[in-house]
C-alpha cells in the first residue's frame, strides 16, 4: 500500500510539473511597458519603491519580449537582474549609456539575437539627434530574432514620440514606416512604443497604413481599460489610449490586454503596461 501511495504521489507531481511548463512552438507573450524614468521628485513614487513591483509584474505575466520606455541606464540594468533576459538598446542622448533608453528584452534561452540597432527620430537617424519640432531626443530601438521554439526569424521595433512635438510624432511615423520597410520587407514584425496620441490622430493612421494594432485583431475580445495613462492616480478615468503593440501580417493576435496590476492601490509606473499574445501565421 505504501508502494502504492508514493507512486501515486510520485505520478500527480509529474503531471503538474508538464503542465506548469510551457511547450515549445508555442505562442509570443509581447509586452510594451512605459516604466517612468528614475525621478527622485516622484516621492513615494521614485523608482527605487516601485522596481520590485515593475519586475514581478513582468515575470508573472510571462513576458517573452518586453519592450521599455523611458529606462535609464540604471533602470535597464536592473531589469536584466536575476532574469533570463538579453537587451538590445542605447541611451537616446549619447547613442551608449546617456539618457533614456527604449529597451528591447528578450528571453535568451528560446530567441538568438541576429542582429540590431537604433536610429534616430530626426532627419539624421543615423546620430543622435533631436527632429522637427520634437522637444527632446527620441530613438527607436530594433532587433532581429530567431525563435528556436518555432524556427523563424522576426523582427522588434521600439519606440517613444516626442511628448510636444505634433509634427514631430508625425514625421516620425512615417521614419519608422521608412525604416520598417527597409530593414524588414519580408519578415513578421511587431513594433511597440508609447506613441504619446490617441488612435484617430495622424501619427497613427500613418502606422496603420501597412501595420495592424494588435488590439483590433485578437481574437478574444480586448482586457482591461482603454486608457494606457494612470499619471500615477489610482483612480485616473483610463480613457485615452497611447501605448500600441502593433503587428505585420506575419502574426495573428490570441489576446490582447491593458494589464492593470497594482499594490495597495498603488500603480507600479505611470503607465499600465500592455500586453499582446501572439502566433506567427
Amino acid at each position: 500500500m505504501k508502494i502504492k501511495i508514493q507512486l501515486c504521489m510520485a505520478m500527480l507531481l509529474l503531471v503538474v510539473t508538464v503542465k506548469a511548463q510551457r511547450k515549445p512552438a508555442d505562442y509570443i507573450n509581447v509586452m510594451s511597458y512605459n516604466i517612468r524614468y528614475n525621478n527622485d521628485k516622484d516621492g513615494e513614487n521614485a523608482w527605487p519603491n516601485r522596481k520590485d513591483e515593475v519586475k514581478a509584474l513582468v515575470r508573472f505575466h510571462d513576458a517573452d519580449i518586453l519592450c521599455v520606455q523611458e529606462a535609464l541606464a540604471l533602470q535597464a540594468d536592473q531589469l536584466l537582474e536575476n532574469t533570463n533576459y538579453e537587451m538590445a538598446g542605447v541611451g537616446r542622448t549619447d547613442g551608449k549609456r546617456e539618457g533614456e533608453f527604449s529597451a528591447v528584452y528578450f528571453d535568451k534561452t528560446r530567441f538568438v539575437k541576429k542582429d540590431g540597432g537604433t536610429f534616430w527620430l530626426s532627419d539624421t537617424p543615423e546620430k543622435p539627434s533631436k527632429g522637427w519640432d520634437a522637444a527632446i531626443v527620441r530613438i527607436c530601438t530594433w532587433v532581429r530574432l530567431y525563435d528556436k521554439w518555432n524556427k523563424k526569424e522576426f523582427m522588434v521595433f521600439n519606440t517613444h514620440y516626442d511628448h510636444v512635438g505634433v509634427q514631430a510624432r508625425i514625421e516620425s511615423a512615417k521614419l519608422i514606416k521608412k525604416k520598417i520597410q527597409e530593414i524588414a520587407p519580408a519578415l513578421p514584425v511587431v513594433l511597440t512604443g508609447d506613441l504619446n496620441v490617441t488612435p484617430e490622430t495622424e501619427a497613427i493612421t500613418t502606422i496603420k497604413t501597412f501595420l495592424t494594432d494588435s488590439k483590433e485583431v485578437s481574437e478574444e475580445p480586448a482586457y482591461g481599460p482603454e486608457g494606457t495613462f494612470n499619471g500615477f492616480k489610482f483612480n485616473a478615468p483610463l480613457k485615452e489610449k497611447i501605448d500600441y503593440i502593433f503587428i505585420n501580417r506575419g502574426f495573428k493576435v490570441q489576446k490582447f490586454a491593458v494589464l492593470t496590476d497594482s499594490k495597495n492601490q498603488r500603480y507600479p509606473s505611470d503607465h499600465l503596461p500592455i500586453m499582446a499574445r501572439l502566433f506567427f501565421k
